[in-house]
């Protein structure tokens, strides 16, 4: 159970004394942060046994715009904190023939999220440092593997030396020993976030390399690390992590790098169709 002054503390409130109704909303907050993240102004009202209005009003009195402000620090902080069995717990109140809608709508709102968010003057940076960069080093475990892994996949195809840091040695820091200023490492982690990426992006950064972070936002321990950071939302709707709009961005990415190396790309496409087909690596219909 966290307490009462941690939880305000810790979303840089402004500590104002509170009324006993902000009170008894600040309480409920911090025994029940799991629940609290996701509920309504009405549903947290309903349980603190105060009208919508006064969880509104809390919200403003405390430095933010309103609510929905509040909401999303306070997921952004407890996201952190959620364990499986908790994330579970808040899957399991969809409804069964509702699962469909609630996810893929939950992924709608995570990419709308993402385009308000990242500036093209950001998105142009990073994509400035991947281009530059003598050899490129991705790294992204657990959750957050299939997204280093398919962005490795594509940029290995544009440029000579990218590098898939995936801890198969026992030890995420040999594959990385020999980073240096000239090089960029790209860190991806979602709550709950690895270490062993914080870890390594910090390694990165004593060696003089640059370090490109994608992670989920502002509260995230990858921001801080990061030469230029891609925030992509990825509210959930359930235990399993919402990847959509991160993979979008790294699809951005991906595209805009290519773009950058069209020609270059355009021959090497070329000589990669003559060995897929020597080698029947994909299927020709016309032999089906």
């Amino acid at each position: 159970m966290q307490d009462t002054r941690e939880i305000i503390d810790r979303l840089n409130l402004r500590g104002q004394p509170l009324s006993k109704g902000h009170r008894r909303i600040a309480q409920y907050i911090a025994q029940h942060y799991e629940k609290a993240a996701f509920m309504t102004a009405a549903s947290l009202g309903e349980e603190c046994g105060v009208s919508e209005s006064t969880v509104v009003r809390f919200a403003t009195a405390l430095g933010y715009k309103g609510y929905p402000e509040l909401k999303q620090a306070l997921s952004s902080l407890v996201r952190q904190r959620l364990t499986s069995e908790q994330r579970f717990a808040i899957a399991s109140n969809i409804r069964e023939n509702a699962v469909l809608g609630t996810v893929l709508h939950n992924d709608e709102q995570n990419l709308r999220k993402t385009v308000e968010v990242i500036t093209q003057e950001t998105f142009n940076e990073a994509v400035a440092r991947l281009l530059s960069a003598r050899r490129i080093y991705i790294m992204g475990l657990r959750s957050a593997a299939p997204l280093a892994q398919f962005m490795y996949h594509y940029l290995h195809q544009i440029l000579e030396d990218v590098v898939l840091v995936h801890n198969t040695t026992g030890d995420v820091f040999e594959e990385i020993a020999r980073i240096s200023e000239k090089d960029v490492l790209v860190g991806v982690s979602f709550p709950r976030y690895s270490t062993r990426t914080l870890e390594c992006m910090r390694f990165a950064r004593q060696n003089g390399a640059q370090v490109i972070g994608l992670t989920d936002g502002d509260m995230s321990p990858l921001r801080e690390i990061s030469n230029v950071c891609l925030c992509a939302s990825t509210d959930m709707a359930s235990f399993v992590d919402s990847l959509a709009a991160p993979m979008s961005v790294i699809n951005a990415l991906i595209v805009s790098v290519g773009l950058h190396r069209r020609e270059e790309l355009g021959q090497h496409f070329k000589r990669l169709e003559g060995i897929w087909n020597a080698h029947s690596v994909y299927i020709d219909k016309q032999h089906e």
